[in-house]
């Protein structure tokens, strides 16, 4: 591996450090403005950094740089060669960020901004930061510019990197407002929201503005700001709220082994992504989410994409992403792992895990609000949300047309709803099923247990129906509801309109 600094046509000192940790990590020689004058008439100082990484290089490549005092602005830019590769290969790819003088320490609080592959240069000072990027002083110390050899082709990933500090006055950093956590509601009520969504903050193209304007459009009472391992986004939302929209802060946590959704975590909160699972630290950052009033949700954990795939298990989930944006076999696999772990609480009577959907819209043509999750909730409130989400009292559809009603009754007037436990006196009570929808044509209803689908019904020709069913709880542990659309592919099931988690049955 080699850098060589051509500002100034000197060698760099080649310093290759490979850390054996949870961040395994290289270090490059150190970019110096030692020679630079300061002061607020100084110039603009530029340094060019060029290297290649090989194969099988670390999952991050830190470029130290020695910023002097003086500095109100730092810019960074960098391009790298998408050398051609053959059919089957997988080609360059490089994500970049930056650390600040706290250091890169996992967890720590040096970070101030990535985005990933999004953009090719951003810029970082005190009144204000590209997208992605945390706004505040430019203090003098060394700052660590974050590459990511997300992939590398066989010939190897050449890169440059161009950091320019400008000099003057740092200027005063904006105190930052966020989103208040309750909004209006309708009391105790039935939300609907859409926790996966991006914005220019990370690799979206829809300003805050513009997610908002299509939230209230797709008929949704809340949205999670999840943008990917950045919190930058968090204090975008100022006069975007209302007593409408609740709006809540999180992130995608963009890990090589999957993404999961920190969902409603406090405004500001940075979780690290910079591990695999064979490091053993996931568990550390998910009691991190938690501390901070979130959620620990695993998006699209079937996804096909290089690193999307979830390898963490879900031994701390608080909930499941099984249907993500427009459905696809990539949620029916999703969806059948989900039922799975349902089969194997009951067995095991351990804690189930709750599923939901989400968009994960970027830009058009992606729906926001394709699927949405449906939650009870007491009232529209990011710790009432949360609670509903956790507690599994949510249904999922695709759009605010489709609504559902679902729950099961039996014994002395006994009665549970989505998310819910039925207790009768026996196993061989009867208990009736009952699912009322609307706004589902042409769509059939389901009821799956442990065993599977056992019931199937025809919904009207308007999708406006009631569908019930007998049975025991002996015979079915648990039943949950779908509603599909009619099947386009022989063989496969028709798409999902809506999903429900289910009602346990225990006699």
């Amino acid at each position: 591996m080699s850098a060589s600094q051509s500002a100034q046509g000197r060698p760099m000192a080649r310093r290759g450090l490979l850390v054996g940790t949870a961040a395994t990590a290289l270090t490059l020689g150190t970019v110096s403005f030692a020679d630079a004058a300061t002061g607020d008439d100084a110039p603009d100082r530029t340094r060019t950094v060029r290297g290649t990484l090989p194969t099988g290089s670390p999952d991050y490549v830190y470029l130290p740089v020695e910023v002097p005092r003086g500095v109100r602005e730092i810019v960074v830019s960098y391009t790298y060669e998408k050398t051609p590769v053959p059919a089957g290969t997988q080609g360059n790819a490089l994500d970049i960020g930056i650390f600040d003088e706290r250091g890169t320490e996992l967890g720590g609080r040096g970070f101030r901004g990535w985005s990933g592959g999004a953009r090719s240069s951003f810029f970082i000072r005190a009144d204000e930061a590209t997208p992605g990027y945390i706004a505040g002083p430019v203090r003098a110390g060394t700052w660590n510019i974050a590459l990511g050899p997300y992939t590398v082709a066989p010939e190897g990933l050449p890169y440059e990197v161009t950091i320019t500090l400008r000099f003057g006055p740092t200027g005063s950093t904006p105190k930052p407002v966020y989103p208040p956590e309750r909004a209006k509601g309708r009391g105790r009520a039935w939300y609907r929201g859409d926790c996966h969504l991006h914005s220019v903050h990370s690799d979206g193209k829809r300003t805050p503005a513009e997610i908002a304007a299509a939230a209230r459009a797709a008929g949704l009472d809340f949205i999670n700001s999840s943008e990917h391992n950045t919190y930058s986004a968090h204090s975008a939302w100022d006069g975007l709220w209302g007593d409408d929209l609740l709006v809540l802060t999180g992130e995608e946590v963009t890990t090589r082994n999957g993404h999961v959704i920190a969902l409603a975590t406090d405004p500001g909160t940075f979780v690290d992504w910079r591990y695999r699972a064979r490091d053993n630290r996931f568990g550390h950052y998910a009691k991190a989410v938690r501390r901070a009033g979130g959620l620990v949700v695993p998006a699209h954990p079937h996804a096909t994409c290089i690193g999307c795939h979830w390898k963490f298990g879900f031994g701390e989930a608080d909930a499941v992403e099984v249907w993500n944006g427009a459905y696809t076999p990539e949620d029916e696999i999703a969806l059948a792992e989900w039922d799975n772990s349902l089969v194997a609480a009951v067995r095991t009577s351990k804690p189930w895990v709750a599923a939901m959907g989400n968009s994960d819209a970027h830009r058009e043509p992606d729906k926001v609000g394709l699927p949405q999750t449906v939650v009870l909730a007491d009232e529209l409130s990011r710790e009432a949300i949360t609670a509903g989400i956790r507690a599994g009292h949510s249904y999922i559809t695709e759009s605010s047309a489709v609504t559902l009603s679902f729950g099961a009754s039996g014994g002395r007037g006994l009665h549970a709803g989505i998310g819910e436990r039925l207790r009768v006196d026996g196993d061989d009570t009867p208990v009736t099923v009952r699912l009322e929808v609307t706004g589902a044509p042409g769509c059939t209803a389901h009821f799956v247990t442990d065993q599977g689908t056992l019931f199937t019904a025809t919904l009207p020709g308007a999708g406006t129906g009631v569908v019930e069913w007998r049975t025991t709880p002996v015979y079915a542990a648990y039943v949950r509801a779908e509603v599909r659309h009619p099947a386009t592919v022989p063989g496969l099931p028709g798409a999902l309109a809506a999903l429900t988690n289910p009602v346990f049955l225990e006699g």
